[in-house]
Order: structure tokens, then sequence, then C-alpha cells
């Protein structure tokens, strides 16, 4: 009898295992980074650089809106689902019939006064998709759950203030039956937080501030962070001049990060306000840097700030990839990042020890990373001063990379990079803080940087610290990045490419001419009919192509927050429009 009840505990055992690794691959991509560690890496293989070349478009759906569509589509239980800019219309698609027609569509009604607190376009980056839930964020500070079948509100919870300043544009991640989202608005003067949800609910579990007292950034005992300068009592008091951390900024818009083995948490905040630097004396913490936390209680484990008193709007929003690395004949947990700064950090994500800090662009804003101190060493040559203007800022203010996601591949073990390659001249002066006005004080004008392409797209091995290959493209490369089992990478281009590479060499395969600039994040999926799948939104806009979706003056250079400069001729190149593409390789169904 006892070895029948060990038998059936070892089947038991096998069996939820083998669920386990099915469910983990069984094609669905059910938020913006696809698992837990944001590798945007789909395990399907059907598409192959021998193949991609066959590549036929199956779906073409115009959504009717025209700001940016910045969204990872989400793929769930036989359905797939878009959530699109302001106002934040959710389409679903039955992938069980012929055509992948049209399933629901559910309008959650935001307030149209949202739309002046947004302050680089409309746009929403997706939802996020478990137990049969979609959890989609609105403009307006609204987290909705929605039955994923029929489309039916199940629960919303109102998180901010439009009147303060604070909207909503980024895409939910699931943690342990918790939801969590962040906000959006450090050109307002906001107050920057993460908060998690229960998922079941809507009811907030936990709140942590990215500015002000230990007690409301949830730092306690254990708040542990490696280098002495994220060390000390209430840092998000005392490194602010006043009470300026109250509208410090250091919001959370990004994407969130999450380690099953360590249980913990990781997210960017970004940068803090205004933009002018002389108004903030000190390193304004807890301000574009990285936090790990705990799930459950949201309680802060370490912080690592990667530009202490930004000066140049660098923040630290950019994602944070989970990947085991084998460095220096050991393996090391650590998280890939590549951020607004130029420097593609190598960090262990146990204890937010720096591994490694590299350029992977023009700089000219700092001389580099110090390792035992963590610090980046800024260029004082190009420090801003109030009334001045100060010139060649490389990296412009959107960084190397701003919010639009990297992929990793474990078979090349590159991470893939899209990324911009701008500088700027930036005039700061004092700006003064009116309650859900704009809080910059500064000026800016971009413009390409060296060699004069825009954009790039780079495939970069982080052991070896450098680009394995890339490619230059004219326009900022503004889309997300895929990369799948079958060794390609796709992403879009600002004026219309969706694009296939292999993804070993940077080989073009294939490539679509869509009705609108690609700013949006492709995802793979497998439908019911067993094939593979591709899927991206086309819709220019966002803060890149804010020329062309909210049909700025292209003469004035300090347009969208000096994004105009660099952008002049966007507008020839394509047009506002909202659109959702589906290939796949002929055989599938149509």
């Amino acid at each position: 009898m006892k070895l029948r009840r060990t038998l059936w505990a070892f089947a038991a055992l096998f069996l939820s295992a083998a669920v386990a690794a099915q469910s983990a691959d069984d094609g669905d991509w059910r938020t913006a980074g696809k698992d837990p560690g944001l590798t945007r890496f789909s395990p399907l293989a059907q598409i192959t650089p021998a193949n991609a070349a066959q590549l036929k478009l199956v779906l073409h759906f115009p959504t009717g809106l025209d700001r940016g569509h910045e969204a990872a589509p989400i793929v769930a239980d036989n359905t797939l689902f878009v959530v699109g800019p302001f106002p934040n219309l959710v389409f679903a698609f039955d992938l069980t019939r012929k055509g992948f027609p049209l399933k629901w569509v559910f309008d959650p009604k935001p307030q149209a006064s949202a739309q002046g607190v947004a302050c680089c376009d409309t746009v929403n980056r997706g939802g996020a998709y478990a137990d049969g839930r979609l959890f989609f964020n609105t403009l307006d500070n609204q987290t909705i759950a929605l039955d994923g079948q029929t489309g039916k509100e199940l629960w919303r919870t109102k998180l901010g203030e439009i009147k303060l300043g604070q909207s909503m544009t980024m895409a939910p991640q699931i943690v342990k039956g918790k939801v969590l989202v962040g906000n959006s608005g450090g050109e307002f003067g906001v107050r920057g937080w993460l908060t998690a949800l229960d998922a079941a609910t809507g009811n907030i579990v936990w709140r942590a501030y990215n500015t002000g007292p230990d007690k409301d950034v949830l730092i306690g005992p254990s708040f542990k962070p490696w280098y002495q300068s994220d060390q000390g009592k209430d840092l998000g008091v005392k490194t602010w001049p006043g009470d300026a951390w109250r509208i410090g900024g250091g919001t959370v818009w990004g994407f969130v990060s999450y380690d099953p083995d360590l249980d913990l948490i990781y997210y960017g905040t970004a940068n803090p306000g205004p933009w002018n630097p002389d108004q903030r004396p000190g390193d304004n913490k807890w301000t574009s840097g990285l936090f790990a936390r705990k799930p459950d209680t949201g309680e802060a484990v370490w912080f690592y700030q990667t530009s202490p008193h930004d000066l140049h709007d660098y923040d630290g929003v950019n994602e944070s990839v989970v990947v085991d690395l084998d460095l220096q004949g050991k393996t090391r947990k650590v998280l890939l990042r590549p951020d607004r700064n130029g420097y593609l950090y190598v960090i262990d994500r146990t204890t937010g020890q720096v591994i490694s800090a590299t350029p992977f662009v023009h700089t000219t804003t700092s001389l580099g990373v110090d390792l035992q101190t963590g610090a980046l060493r800024y260029n004082p040559a190009k420090a801003p001063r109030s009334g001045e203007t100060t010139r060649s800022i490389c990296p412009a203010s959107p960084g190397a990379k701003d919010w639009q996601p990297a992929a990793w591949s474990p078979r090349t073990k590159l991470l893939y990079i899209p990324h911009q390659n701008l500088c700027q001249d930036a005039l700061t002066y004092e700006a003064s803080y009116i309650a859900g006005t704009p809080f910059v004080g500064a000026e800016v004008k971009m413009y390409p940087g060296p060699g004069g392409m825009r954009g790039r797209f780079t495939a970069w091995d982080p052991v070896r610290q450098r680009k394995a290959w890339d490619i230059e493209e004219k326009f900022p490369v503004w889309s997300g990045a895929l990369v799948t089992a079958g060794d390609v990478a796709f992403y879009g281009t600002m004026d219309g490419w969706f694009k296939a590479l292999d993804a070993r060499n940077g080989h073009l395969l294939w490539q679509f001419k869509t009705e609108s600039g690609i700013i949006g994040q492709p995802v793979s999926f497998r439908a019911p009919d067993g094939q593979q799948y591709v899927a991206v939104l086309a819709g220019v806009g966002g803060w890149s192509g804010a020329i062309v979706s909210a049909g700025l003056d292209p003469r004035d250079a300090t347009g969208a927050l000096g994004f105009i400069g660099a952008m002049r001729d966007l507008p020839s190149a394509t047009k506002r429009g909202g659109h959702l593409y589906v290939f796949s390789l002929p055989g599938a169904a149509k």
C-alpha cells in the first residue's frame, strides 16, 4: 500500500510538471512581456529563416482610432485581445473561427479630460490575462477587469486624479493573484507609485510610493541596497529640497518583471520633476532607478539608482529582463537592463549589485559607471545650467532606448534592443508648479545623432559586453522586439515596415508595408489550428510620432517636448490610423 501511494504521488507530481510545462509553452501570449521575466521570447518554431519569406497576411483590422498604438496584443483561451489608445476600446477576436472574426468590443468610457494630462500622446501599452479575465488600464486612472469570453465588466478601481495631472498608460503585470499597476505624469509634478490590486475583487492590497518617507515607500528591515548611496533613513525626503518630493515624479509606466524563485518583482521609476535639475538639488530618491520588492506586501528589498539627480530626463522606467548568465565560470541570476542613460546594465537581481555597465550608444553626458560605488559619472560639460543652452547632449531625453521593450533569446544568448540615435540641445529655466499643468522647466530641441540615422535595432551580447550586429533605420525604432525559437526576430519601423530578421546574423528575411508607422509590440502565438502566427499593431504616435498623430506644427522644433525637431519629415513617410495585422505561413487557416 505504501509503495502504491508513493507511485501515485510520483505520477501526480509528473503529471503536474507536464501540465505546467505545457501551460508555459501553450502558444498563448498572456502579458505584454510574454512571461514574468519579460523575455518576449516565443517558444514557437514553425517560422524559421528558411521559410519566413513566405509569411502572408491573414487578418487586417482597422481599429478606427488615430492616436499612437503601443500595445502588445494579448492571446489566451482562443481569443486575441487588443487594447487601443484613448478612449481605450478593447477588441476581442475569436481564434476558433475562420478569419478570426471580431467577438466583442468593450468601451470603458473614460473621461475626455484625461487627454489633457497625457504628456506624450494618449497611448496604452496593453493588457494582461489570468484566470479567464483581461485586465487593463484607462488613461483616466482606472484599472478594469473583464470576462475574457463575454467582455462583461467584472470590476473597476479608480487609482488617481486627472486634476492632479495623473494618468495611466502602462500594461499591468499579474503576480500571485495581484494586478500590478503604476501611474504616469512625471511631467505634471505628480507623485509616483506602484499599486497591487486583488485580481478577484479589484481591492487595493498595497501601494508603494517612490518618493517620501520610508513608511510611504514601504522601506523596512528587509531593505538592503548594495551601494552606500542608497542606504540611509528617509532618503526619499532628505535627498530633496523641502517638500519637493511631494511633486517629484518617479512614476511607474514601464514594465514589471518577476522572479518566482526569489519571489521578487522588479520595476523602474521614472524621472524626477521638474526636468530643470537646479530646482531639485540632491539625488532625488527614489526616482530614476530600479526597485526590487516582495509581491505579497510591496516591501522593498533593494534599490539601485541608475541616474541620481537625473540631469537629462533619462529616468529609469525601462524594462529589466530576468536571465541566468554564465559569467566567469559561474551562473549568475541577473537582470538585463538597456537604460535610457545609454548603458546596458547586467545587475545581480538578488542583491542589486552592478556586474557590468557598457555603453550601447554614442554617449556624451557621462564618462562611465563606477562599479565600486554604482555611480553614473556625469560629464560636467553637459550638465544643464538655468538660463543657458547646453548643446550636443547625447543621448537625447528619450534616452538611448525609451519604453520600447527588448527581447531575449535563450538560444542565441542575445538581447535584441530597439532604440534611437538622437542628440539634443537644452535650455533650462525655473518652472512653477500648478496642479494638473506641465511642470518641466526645459526647452529641448532634438536632432539625429552621429551618422544621421535616427534608429537602430541592435543584437547585444551581455557576456562579451558588445554588439553582435545591428541594423540602422531612418527613424527611431519605437516598436517592441520579438524573438522566437525559430531564430527569427521581429520589429517595426515608424515609416511602416514590419520586418523579420535572422536572429543570429541580422539578415533581412521578410518585410511588409503597413498603412501607418509601427510603435506597437509584436507577439507570436499558436491558434487552435496548430499554426504559428505573428501579430502587431500599426498606428504611429507616442512621444516620437506625435507630430503625425496629434497633427503638430513641424515648424516648432520644441513641440512634443522637443521631438518635433528630429521628426519633421515623418508626416511625409506615414499617416496616422490604427491597424491590427496578423501573419502566418501558407497553409494556416484563413
